[in-house]
């Protein structure tokens, strides 16, 4: 493929915009994490109603009180992830996530069985996978932002409530960057013909360098060696791996190639954050069970 000036310039620009609002959103405090993750949040589920219609038709015909009250009710239990670390006053947004996800399901379910006097179980194990694939993986990514405040004290050096997010994503940055590298010079055999341009070589590589890397610069700060970063940051390139594979084959179940283009030149919301969605539940996972 020719060396195109302007689609270069193009990419590189959306690239640093993306990467200096994803900072801001990550660093500056609990609160712009979480409105961080409220637009991805809503971007995702955009993405998914049109990639979900273009699969089959009929999803595309849900009314809209169905199709912003699945997006509402995802956000509302974010909302309830929040746990007890946002407070508006004395209110907290975990009470009015827990109310809000009530209404939304009696709402939700009356429209499907007083308007349409059956339920269209379809569109709805569509919405629910909606809710699995996407609003889970993000409610839980606001947990592990509190779950993590609860490490402060062990680790002299940074914030670890601040960082655990960051390690994931990190993570999948460095895998997704050496993986292209290591593949690029050596890879030579198939990982799988839903993604064809990916190797065995590149995958492994990419791994191995993402893990070695993010443990030499917690070992740097922290001036010792965490297992559990370690192992955090492994499932993050493994899963995040799988999570790339598994929106490719929906991109293209629905035959498109990319999932929207909120990013010129670098695709979607579902592009960006495939990795994130699937490696966050696996880390969440490890965090709440062995660390």
């Amino acid at each position: 493929m020719a060396f195109n000036l302007q689609t270069f310039k193009t990419r590189t620009l959306t690239a640093i915009v993306f990467a200096a609002v994803m900072m801001s959103g990550l660093f500056i405090n609990n609160w712009t994490f979480f409105i961080l993750f409220t637009v991805i949040h809503f971007g995702c589920w955009i993405e998914y109603f049109k990639l979900v219609g273009l699969i089959d038709e009929n999803y595309l015909h849900i009314n809209s009180i169905q199709k912003n009250g699945v997006m509402l009710l995802g956000w509302a239990f974010m909302l309830w992830m929040t746990n007890h670390a946002y407070k508006i006053g004395s209110l907290e947004l975990h009470g009015i996530g827990w109310l809000l996800m009530l209404v939304l399901a009696v709402i939700l379910l009356s429209t499907e069985i007083v308007f349409k006097k059956r339920l269209n179980v379809k569109s709805i194990g569509y919405s629910l996978l909606g809710l699995v694939y996407i609003s889970l993986s993000w409610g839980l990514m606001i947990d592990l932002r509190n779950q993590g405040m609860a490490f402060k004290g062990e680790y002299l050096m940074f914030d670890f409530g601040k960082w655990l997010p960051c390690i994931i994503i990190f993570s999948i940055w460095i895998n997704d960057t050496m993986a292209y590298i290591v593949g690029s010079f050596i890879g030579k055999t198939p990982l799988s013909k839903i993604s064809p341009k990916k190797t065995w070589e590149g995958t492994i590589g990419g791994i191995i360098l993402s893990v070695a890397i993010i443990s030499l610069v917690q070992y740097f700060l922290d001036k010792r060696f965490d297992i559990h970063i370690f192992i955090i940051a492994l499932i993050s390139a493994v899963a995040g791996t799988f999570g790339d594979l598994l929106e490719s084959k929906i991109k293209r179940l629905a035959n498109v190639k990319d999932s929207g283009n909120f990013m010129p030149g670098h695709g979607g919301f579902l592009d960006r954050f495939d990795s994130l969605l699937l490696a966050t539940p696996f880390v969440w996972l490890y965090v709440h069970l062995f660390s």
